[in-house]
């Protein structure tokens, strides 16, 4: 199938009836109908999805104006693809054709923020870095934090439980979500969890919405959970002659009770990138970089034991920073890994493969393996310390055999993480892109009981059809 079509009714609404009903409770300028403008709405930034045409667009700005949609598209059996900044890499935010895409992106207040109690309560437009840097005012942190921080929104993260650098010491999205307010299908209002430091009343229908994709209903508010800011961090480089070492210190690090605050694995392809695109002067005979970070109130102290580790693992040099300026240049180059991979051929597929930690080298060795067999570019970088690797396939998608090589490349790589333990996805979610290997990890009983978790929110599958399953 190469687009997204929408749930077959009886007698589907023209647009001209869905415009008029949305109109009459949403102002002019919310409701987009010009294809060329609903039309940059239809993707998000995933490859090989499937996507479709909108009928219209509309971008709410009050909780009312979402029940109103959700009214409308009940009564008219129209899907409705919910979207925050469309940086999603899985296809989640990916159009039907016929629906209503609803963006979020202008439900961007931040309501409150409690020192006391250490929440935030935001709307689901409100962008990762904008949160981050208004709670940091008042000496706290909120630890989430994808490479798209500045650009995603927390309704979007809320969606695909996002993750980020920092989830080795912190946790990912759904550790911090305490509370929702959503909207379901029929335009019905439901509050979730609690303000308080603990609650266990009731299922835990919060946990439930994080990572659904929007297929359940409609995040308009969230109570997010925060900690106090934590000290600048400090950074280690390591370089070692092969990833097998690299992941041994891994392994060592973790065994050894330390806790940093971050630890990252670049290939040597990822390497070589960089050094093409940035001329940052890494030793091109390196195989694997290994980058660990500690916040804590004595990083060196903690940086010289975790160097100490790496060089019984092998590394052919360590460098350890000496304030946070220099800490920030080595990281420089992890955080341009991803756009110097995709240089390499002008298009990539990032992979979110997430393994046990003692199965990482075996991980990184099979990602070598298929690599020299579909004579592809395929660059890992990794958040080391959970095992969450984002094996990156390069490919120009001009060229149909090269298209088609990529393709199966990114297939046989979800299929070497279950066969290692591991998921398909860590952080980016199942969306269209992995919808068959999602049944492939949970098996048809799960299959069944999550298809009638859908039916129970979302009896006319009219939420993000054609997702997850």
């Amino acid at each position: 199938m190469s687009r997204i079509e929408a749930p077959s009714s009886d007698d589907t609404a023209a647009t001209g009836d869905l415009v008029d009903l949305l109109l009459s409770g949403l102002p002019a300028e919310a409701v987009l109908t010009d294809p060329d403008v609903t039309a940059s709405y239809a993707n998000d930034m995933a490859s090989f999805c499937p996507a479709g045409s909108p009928a219209v667009v509309v971008l709410p700005r009050t909780t009312e104006q979402v029940q109103h949609v959700m009214r409308t598209a009940t009564a008219l059996r129209v899907p409705v693809v919910p979207q925050g900044a469309r940086t999603g890499l899985s296809g989640a935010a990916n159009a039907s054709d016929g629906c209503i895409v609803l963006s979020l992106t202008r439900m961007d207040r931040i309501l409150e923020i409690n020192p006391v109690d250490r929440i935030a309560v935001v709307e689901p437009g409100v962008v990762n870095a904008a949160l981050s840097r208004a709670v940091g005012e008042h000496g706290l942190y909120y630890p989430p934090d994808p490479s798209s921080w500045e650009m995603c929104t927390i309704g979007g993260n809320i969606g695909t439980a996002s993750g980020g650098l920092c989830c080795v010491k912190y946790g990912v999205t759904a550790e911090y979500v305490l509370g929702l307010e959503v909207v379901l299908a029929d335009g019905r209002l439901m509050s979730t969890g609690r303000r308080t430091a603990k609650g266990v009343a009731g299922y835990d229908l919060t946990r439930l919405f994080v990572g659904s994709e929007g297929s359940l209903g409609i995040v308009v508010r969230a109570v997010l959970g925060l900690r106090p800011k934590p000290p600048e961090q400090l950074v280690l480089a390591a370089e070692f002659a092969s990833s097998a070492a690299a992941c041994d210190a891994v392994c060592r690090i973790m065994e050894g009770g330390h806790v940093p605050s971050l630890l990252e694995l670049m290939d040597r392809t990822t390497v070589k990138a960089v050094n093409a695109m940035a001329q940052m002067g890494l030793p091109e005979t390196t195989e694997a970089l290994l980058l660990a970070a500690f916040d804590t109130t004595a990083p060196a102290a903690d940086l010289a034991a975790v160097g100490a580790l790496c060089e019984a693992a092998g590394a052919t040099q360590v460098v350890p920073a000496d304030d946070a300026a220099e800490s920030e240049l080595l990281l420089q180059a992890r955080r341009l890994s991803l756009t110097a991979l995709e240089a390499v051929k002008g298009v990539t597929m990032i992979d979110d493969v997430c393994v046990p930690r003692s199965r990482l080298a075996a991980m990184l060795d099979g990602v070598d393996r298929i690599a020299e067999k579909y004579r592809l570019t395929i660059g890992v970088v990794a958040h080391a310390g959970d095992g969450n690797t984002h094996p990156t396939v390069c490919f120009d998608p001009a060229d149909p055999d090269e298209s088609r090589r990529a393709r199966e490349s990114f297939d046989e790589i979800m299929a070497l993480g279950l066969e290692l333990g591991g998921t398909i996805t860590g952080e980016h979610g199942v969306g269209v892109l992995k919808k068959e290997w999602l049944a492939r990890e949970i098996g048809p009983v799960g299959m069944e009981l999550q298809r009638a978790v859908k039916q129970a929110f979302d009896p006319l599958n009219i939420l993000n059809p054609g997702k997850l399953f």
